[in-house]
């Protein structure tokens, strides 16, 4: 999988990211750098206190994806992203979500358990104290 972006790709990358970003509020100094951001937290698997410090602050990438994502924009921007390709009706993938089981979740018996409490025979003694 190839995940290099050509100088090509980025200017229509935040072209379209400007487009979609709402009309009110403060502008972002530097646009494709918060997309280079994401880039790299997406390819790298990273968390958000891992970012480069070439990107700023951590926390300030990370509150303005989350501002962002609870605005709409991202669902915006893909969308326009999929109409500027050609081949985009043929794969489309944005999510890389991981889901991970807990470690108790692994290998053990589940289900309720069943007990049957029928008449005992005579032969069998009372467990009870």
């Amino acid at each position: 999988m190839s995940t290099k972006m050509n100088e090509a790709d980025w200017v229509m990358a935040v072209e379209v990211f400007r487009a979609c970003l709402p009309a009110r509020g403060a502008k972002a100094r530097n646009d494709r750098l918060f997309l280079e951001a994401l880039h790299f937290f997406a390819v790298h698997n990273i968390i958000w206190r891992a970012l480069p410090e070439r990107f700023g602050p951590w926390n300030s990438v990370w509150k303005r994806f989350s501002r962002l994502s609870q605005a709409g924009v991202f669902e915006a921007f893909f969308a326009l992203l999929a109409e500027c390709s050609r081949t985009a009706h043929v794969t489309q993938m944005f999510d890389s979500t991981v889901v991970r089981a807990h470690v108790s979740a692994a290998g053990a018996k589940g289900g309720p358990r069943r007990r049957d409490w029928g008449a005992r025979g005579a032969d069998t003694p009372r467990k009870s104290i």
